[in-house]
């Protein structure tokens, strides 16, 4: 639940003043199915982890955005709605880190980051991604104070082994191409849906924010690597036109529908 209630403050609360009230997200999380008692709790435990803080306004209670969590998001705005496949002629981008054992913690912030930004593994203290992310990545790793540790190099592959056989084995592609077939299979009737008629509002949000949520966490799987270097019939790639055409059609009727209940509850 807690993704989606992420969803809902990304999409709607950022536009009318990073914030929505109590009864808002109730509502809302209403329309998914979730007991407004569950969704409460989930906010509790979101308010604990730093995400979201706590705020009235004009007498009502209600959340906002950690301004870590807003720069979280949009850093992800860019890889949701603005993927960029890298090719062959962008070389690559390595992470070097060495941690020392008095700080083992970090290791794991860093492989997580690291993991987050999509790259790859060529051993555990040396990581890999096109070098098409660079910017982003540096700027990353300098907000979450890791910057020290890593050493960040572009080049290109010169070795004369097999470059997509190497790409195997940095990703696990076959686990990611899974998660885009599991996406297509869930999400292909709702694009046949909104076309066989028109939607409500209503009908719109419930489709549009469990479909976003879900494909929030795949562009930061897949970095956009070559699509030369990938199998053949790349499932991201239709999966990714599915994810635009409904963008497209949903994002207006979901809007709509979830401004209404946003100026109600005020």
């Amino acid at each position: 639940m807690a993704p989606l209630i992420i969803s809902v403050f990304a999409l709607y609360a950022r536009p009318e003043g990073n914030w929505l009230s109590i009864a808002t997200v109730v509502a809302l999380m209403g329309d998914l199915g979730a007991d407004h008692q569950a969704v409460r709790s989930s906010i509790s435990r979101l308010k604990r982890r730093g995400v979201l803080v706590s705020e009235k306004r004009g007498g009502a209670a209600g959340y906002a955005l950690a301004p870590a969590t807003q720069d979280v998001l949009a850093e992800g705005d860019v890889r949701i709605f603005e993927r960029n496949r890298a090719t062959l002629e962008d070389g690559w981008l390595l992470a070097a880190f060495s941690v020392p054992e008095s700080q083992r913690d970090k290791r794991h912030e860093i492989r997580t980051s690291l993991t987050r930004l999509g790259f790859g593994t060529l051993n555990p203290g040396v990581w890999i991604a096109p070098a098409t992310i660079a910017a982003e990545a540096k700027h990353t790793l300098e907000r979450r104070g890791l910057d020290s540790y890593i050493d960040l190099f572009a080049g290109r592959y010169v070795t004369a082994r097999e470059l997509s056989e190497e790409v195997r084995s940095w990703w696990n592609l076959d686990e990611l191409a899974a998660l885009y077939t599991s996406f297509l299979a869930s999400y292909q009737p709702a694009l046949a849906e909104a076309r066989r008629s028109g939607l409500a509002p209503q009908r719109a949000f419930q489709l549009y924010l469990p479909m976003l949520t879900e494909w929030r966490r795949l562009p930061y799987r897949d970095p956009g690597l070559p699509l030369s270097l990938l199998p053949p019939a790349w499932k991201g790639e239709s999966a990714a036109t599915l994810f635009d055409e409904l963008d497209s059609q949903l994002r207006p009727l979901a809007r709509e529908h979830a401004l209404a209940l946003i100026h109600r509850e005020r």
